[in-house]
C-alpha cells in the first residue's frame, strides 16, 4: 500500500511541475516572441518481483516477469520553437524573423539570442531592445561604404544607425544620353543636370548642329556660359546608326573654387533616322550633399539608409544565428536565451542564407502558445493532479483499516 502511496507523491510532485509550465505559457500569451514550454513525464524505476523464465523442454511455457512501478517523474522541459504569428506594427525599427534563427544582442560582454524584434534607436543612435537595452549585434559599413559579413562578429559588433549623417556630394564623371537626330533636322540642344567635386549643381547643355549629311558638331556649354565644340564630329552611317563620336570627354572649370569637372559622355544610343529628334538625358552619376533622411530593411536584413538627395545606401546589416539543437538553448529572462552545452555553438551569418529565415520590417513575432491548447492541458494536469491525491486517501482509509483490526 506504501508503495502506491508514494507512486502517487511522485505523479502529485511532476503534475505541479506541469502546471507551473502550463501557467507560464498561459502568463504569456501575449508575450512578444515568447516560446512555450512543455513537460513530458516518465516512469520511475520498477520493482521486479520475480524474473522472466524461458519455455523448458517438458513441456511449460515461458513466463514474463513480475514488476511493480514505482511512479513517474519529469522527463523533460520542452521548448516549442514553432513560429509565431506575425504582428503588423507599422514601426520600421520593428523586426520579426520568419523562419529559423534569433536575433543576437549584446550587452558588451557576451552575446544572447531572441526571438523578441522591438528594437528602437536610442540616444547614441544605437538599435536597441526596448526591454533590456541590449545592442543589436550586425555588420557595419567600412569606410568604402562596403559591408563585409565574413568579419566575425563579437560582443562590440553592434548596429548604430548614423541619424543626422550628411554624406558629401559625388562629381559626375559620366552621362547618357539616348534619342535621334533628324535625318533632315539642322540642330538640337538638351540640358542636364551636372555636380562638381563640392556636390555643388551645374547645368550642362548640349548642341548638335548639323555639319554635313551624317555628320553634326557638339558644343556644350556650362550653366549658361559659352559654348564649346567637342573636337571629334558625331557620325552616322547609312543605316542611322552612330559610328563617330560616341564618347567624348568635356571638361569645365566650376568657378566655387572646387576642381575641374571631366564628363565623359555616352551618345552610343543616338540614331540619325526619318523621324523627329528626341536626344535626352538618360543619367548622370553625380549628386549633391545629402542628409540622412529615413531608414528600410530589406528581408536579407540589409538596413538602406534613404538620403535626402535622392540616394539609397546600406548603412548596416543585422545578424541572424542559428543552431544544431535550438532547443537546447537556456533560457535568461527577458525573452533572451543562451548557449548551452547541448545547444551548439551559435552559426552567425545573414539572413536568407545557411537555412535562416528572412527579416519582416514593422513587424512582431507573436507568443506560439496555443490558449486553447493550454487551457486543455490545464485541465488533464488538474484532474491527473486530483487522481493521484485521491489515490493518497485511499491508500490513508486502508491503512486506518488496518489499524482498526486489532480492535
Amino acid at each position: 500500500m506504501l508503495q502506491a502511496m508514494f507512486s502517487s507523491i511522485s505523479s502529485i510532485k511532476a503534475h505541479q511541475v506541469r502546471m507551473g509550465v502550463v501557467g507560464n505559457n498561459i502568463a504569456n500569451i501575449n508575450t512578444t516572441g515568447f516560446k512555450a514550454g512543455r513537460v513530458t513525464f516518465q516512469e520511475m524505476l520498477s520493482q521486479t518481483l520475480r524474473g522472466a523464465s524461458r519455455p523448458t523442454g517438458d513441456g511449460l511455457g515461458g513466463t514474463n516477469a513480475m514488476q511493480i512501478g514505482l511512479g513517474t517523474q519529469v522527463g523533460s522541459i520542452d521548448t516549442i520553437l514553432e513560429q509565431g504569428s506575425l504582428q503588423a506594427t507599422n514601426r520600421v525599427t520593428d523586426l520579426a524573423i520568419q523562419g529559423n534563427g534569433f536575433f543576437a544582442v549584446s550587452n558588451g560582454k557576451r552575446i544572447a539570442f531572441t526571438r523578441d524584434g522591438n528594437f528602437d534607436i536610442d540616444a547614441n543612435g544605437t538599435l536597441v531592445h526596448k526591454a533590456t537595452g541590449e545592442k543589436l549585434v550586425g555588420w557595419m559599413p567600412d569606410a568604402t561604404g562596403t559591408i563585409d559579413t565574413n568579419i566575425p562578429l563579437g560582443p562590440q559588433s553592434v548596429i548604430t544607425i548614423p541619424v543626422g549623417k550628411t554624406i558629401a556630394g559625388q562629381a559626375t564623371t559620366a552621362a547618357s544620353f539616348k534619342g535621334n537626330l533628324a535625318l533632315d533636322g539642322d540642330s538640337w540642344t538638351t540640358s542636364v543636370m551636372v555636380y562638381d567635386a563640392v556636390g555643388a549643381p551645374h547645368e550642362l547643355r548640349l548642341q548638335f548642329t548639323r555639319a554635313s549629311g551624317s555628320e553634326w558638331q557638339l558644343h556644350y556649354a556650362v550653366d549658361g556660359g559659352p559654348a564649346t565644340a567637342v573636337s571629334d564630329l558625331v557620325t552616322f552611317d547609312g543605316n542611322g546608326r552612330i559610328i563617330g563620336g560616341a564618347s567624348p570627354t568635356i571638361t569645365f572649370t566650376p568657378g566655387n573654387g572646387s576642381p575641374d569637372v571631366s564628363i565623359t559622355l555616352d551618345l552610343s544610343r543616338l540614331t540619325q533616322l526619318a523621324t523627329s529628334s528626341t536626344v535626352e538625358p538618360i543619367a548622370q552619376n553625380g549628386y549633391p550633399p545629402g542628409t540622412l533622411e529615413q531608414i528600410t530593411v530589406s528581408p536579407d536584413g540589409v538596413i538602406n539608409g534613404v538620403f535626402t538627395n535622392g540616394l539609397n545606401l546600406p548603412i548596416a546589416r543585422v545578424a541572424l544565428a542559428v543552431f544544431n539543437n535550438p532547443g537546447g538553448l537556456e533560457r535568461i529572462g527577458s525573452n533572451l536565451f543562451r548557449e548551452s552545452a547541448n545547444s551548439g555553438v551559435a552559426n552567425i551569418g545573414t539572413a536568407q542564407t545557411g537555412g535562416r529565415g528572412s527579416i519582416s520590417s514593422g513587424y512582431l513575432e507573436m507568443s506560439n502558445a496555443d490558449i486553447g491548447n493550454e487551457f486543455t492541458n490545464l485541465i488533464v494536469t488538474q484532474r491527473g493532479f486530483q487522481a493521484n491525491t485521491r489515490i493518497v486517501s485511499t491508500v490513508d482509509e486502508m491503512l486506518q483499516d488496518v489499524l482498526q483490526m486489532k480492535r
